[in-house]
């Protein structure tokens, strides 16, 4: 599957919302977080958050295991001004404002990891090659648009 550049929010999103402060990690954030990166997917950090509240968070996130490819803009080189979007290029968004609402770290963690208990599922691992998570969720996402009227 193809490396995905994947724009993240943090409040609300990998911590309960307690802005102006931090609040606690949301259960399977990190960890679903660390897996994405370890597949090789650049995380962009996208948040309301700046100045000092922004370092809290991206420190925060650090100290969590998670450093990002860049934050709150598309690439490192980036430069910010007033005259350009912060709107970010991004494959996929993972935010607690969609539409819809957001699918839980847990629900996301699950999609991640291979049942291991294969007698629980021993037709699942056989019928079909193990698939990446954006490759399930890409599928998951068709799945639910096909049967949209």
């Amino acid at each position: 599957m193809d490396k995905k550049t994947i724009a993240v929010d943090f409040d609300g999103t990998i911590v309960a919302n307690a802005y102006p402060d931090i609040g606690k990690p949301l259960l399977f954030a990190f960890d679903t977080l660390k897996k994405l990166q370890s597949e090789g997917h650049l995380l962009i950090l996208w948040t309301y958050r700046s100045g000092k509240k922004l370092e809290e968070a991206v420190a925060f996130c650090k100290k969590n295991g998670i450093t990002f490819y860049t934050v709150n803009k598309s690439y490192p080189e980036e430069e910010m001004s007033p005259n350009i979007s912060r709107k970010i290029n991004a494959d996929l968004f993972i935010d607690d404002r969609n539409i819809g609402g957001m699918m839980g770290w847990g629900e996301i963690h699950h999609l991640l990891i291979e049942d291991t208990n294969t007698s629980k599922k021993p037709n699942l691992k056989a019928k079909r090659p193990k698939k990446g998570f954006l490759s399930r969720m890409e599928d998951l996402f068709k799945d639910q648009n096909d049967t949209d009227v």
